[in-house]
């Protein structure tokens, strides 16, 4: 992947010096034509295309904005409800990642979304422990971030 990001940079420069014009649309003309031969010139790059991973880098960040908006809309429910009717726990996330990188991620997303905190990972990094401000189902809970943000994760790190 930094070789066909290199390489890219390396088309678009090239671009800049034969069209004798130096200005940020000229490099941007060339690195989507870059984007171009490298796509067409995929079979002979050794690594999988670098913008499929782009992408889901970019689909994890609206994931993780769509989930935030959401939790804000539920934590502003509760707050502005008369009779305060929540029941905060603690449960252990069984997680299927296994790099440092991969966990501290996900345990930075669950943090940064409102009502949820990563408090601890176990030493074998197995486990994900979460304070959540609102539990109503545990498995349902674990369920909701094993399909959302540790799917998303898996697929922009492996």
């Amino acid at each position: 992947m930094p070789f066909q990001i290199l390489l890219n940079i390396l088309i678009a420069v090239m671009w800049m010096f034969m069209s004798e014009s130096y200005t940020f649309s000229t490099f941007f003309g060339g690195y989507l034509i870059g984007i171009l031969l490298l796509l067409v010139l995929q079979r002979f790059i050794p690594d999988a295309f670098y913008m499929q991973r782009v992408v889901k880098v970019l689909k994890l960040m609206l994931l993780f904005t769509k989930e935030l908006i959401l939790s804000n809309l539920q934590i502003v429910k509760l707050v502005y409800k008369p009779k305060l009717d929540i029941t905060p726990g603690i449960f252990a996330l069984p997680t299927e990642l296994k790099s440092d990188w991969e966990i501290t991620l996900l345990a930075n997303l669950i943090s940064l979304t409102p009502g949820t905190l990563s408090i601890a990972v176990s030493d074998d990094n197995s486990l994900i422990y979460i304070h959540a401000m609102h539990i109503d189902d545990t498995q349902e809970s674990i369920q909701e971030i094993k399909d959302s943000f540790e799917k998303a994760i898996m697929e922009v790190t492996r």
